[in-house]
């Protein structure tokens, strides 16, 4: 990749800057892990860990918001805010903290956080797929007992492979996005030493897969809109992006080459590469959050470049014969 595009990728807070130096500059694992040690104290990671309530949640909720007992810095309240417990929790895992930071939280949580659907334990889980998802992997990071979620992807999967969190409303065909969700979580899960998870994941891979990641099954044409569009931070929406970044984390979990079917997938990818090889923000959720991670939207994103660019070096690296590369 491009020097000046790398220089500054590393340009960063150390939540992105550690994965840069492992995945994409080849720094040795001492440089990469004193980076990542740090992003406990200092920068995103420090300053969302100082915002943990006493009773071990954010904002005193689980997925919404009770009590805002510090300014938040962007966004409206009229939308969905992601101020709270699991949206707090995916950012820190995200960023690389170590569990045992967080010693302690897994039981507060526990004790004292409840979903706002039915009011039900925080480590059991609700209906959604998404919110299971991210709860079996943070779950699985800070040490809970999460055995029973493992067992609700199992049977909760729709017949076609994937899953829908709308299958409470009826819902039978499995949803992009929730599918994706679904099987981040449950990849994430194994990643963290929670077990094998891929006969779980491999008909609702083989699903998406089908589809080139992007592409309704019955006309061939992209499923919306919405299926290239890039943002972050990552929250629900599926994009042909984090599709794509987990693939490339499942392949190399599973020891498996790229499939060749995500080529034109990787061509739409590629072709929203600005000239001097980076990726653009796009829209930005609009509800409140504690503070901002990346650029506005239009502008060269940091981590949508890091994650893109990752990915396309490992198809570059790894695609099989004939797959276009560069």
């Amino acid at each position: 990749m491009d020097t000046a595009v790398l220089d500054w990728l590393l340009d960063s807070d150390p939540a992105l800057r550690w994965q840069v130096e492992r995945d994409l500059a080849g720094a040795d694992e001492v440089t990469w892990q004193a980076t990542r040690a740090r992003v406990a104290t200092e920068g995103f990671g420090a300053r969302l860990l100082a915002l943990q309530d006493d009773d071990g949640q954010w904002a005193g909720g689980a997925y919404f918001p009770t009590t805002i007992t510090h300014p938040v810095e962007w966004g409206d309240r009229e939308s969905q805010p992601w101020l709270a417990t699991t949206w707090a929790l995916n950012s820190l895992r995200e960023w690389g903290v170590d569990a045992g930071v967080l010693a302690g939280t897994a039981d507060q949580l526990a004790a004292n956080s409840r979903w706002e659907y039915d009011d039900l334990p925080y480590w059991g889980g609700e209906v959604d797929a998404c919110i299971n998802a991210w709860t079996l992997a943070n779950g699985q990071w800070l040490g809970a007992d999460v055995g029973g979620l493992l067992a609700w992807f199992a049977e909760h999967r729709m017949a076609d492979g994937g899953w829908n969190c709308e299958w409470v409303s009826g819902d039978t065909r499995s949803s992009f996005h929730s599918t994706l969700n679904a099987l981040i979580g449950l990849r994430q899960f194994e990643e963290l030493g929670g077990g094998s998870t891929r006969e779980l994941r491999a008909p609702a891979e083989e699903y998406q897969l089908s589809r080139g990641l992007r592409l309704r099954a019955s006309t061939g044409e992209p499923v919306g809109d919405w299926v290239d569009a890039l943002e972050y931070p990552f929250r629900w929406r599926y994009s042909v992006l984090r599709a794509l970044d987990h693939v490339r984390a499942a392949a190399l979990l599973d020891g498996t080459p790229p499939d060749p079917r995500l080529a034109p997938a990787i061509d739409a990818l590629r072709a929203q590469r600005t000239g001097d090889g980076r990726w653009l923000q796009g829209r930005r959720d609009p509800g409140a959050v504690w503070f901002l991670v990346d650029a506005d939207a239009g502008e060269p994103s940091r981590w949508l470049t890091f994650h893109a660019e990752r990915v396309l070096q490992w198809w570059d690296a790894a695609a099989p014969a004939g797959a276009p590369r560069g």
